[in-house]
């Protein structure tokens, strides 16, 4: 089960990857994986998603390298 929604109001992408009950969650810039209690990553948030997303596109067109934080 995988889905992958925009959240307009939170500008945020969250992308599901399980539907395991989430038990953590672990914060690194704009991007925050939630873990199910075994330690699989269950939900992915990229907040800020509008400029991460120009960014992310803009080093695509410079052909540069993205680094996540």
């Amino acid at each position: 089960m995988r889905k992958i929604r925009y959240s307009k109001d939170a500008d945020a992408i969250l992308v599901e990857l399980s539907d395991k009950p989430i038990d953590y969650a672990e914060e690194s810039g704009q991007i925050i994986i939630h873990f199910s209690k075994e330690g699989e990553p269950v939900l992915l948030e990229i907040l800020d998603a509008r400029e991460f997303l120009l960014n992310s596109l803009s080093s695509l067109v410079r052909e540069k390298e993205v680094s996540l934080p």
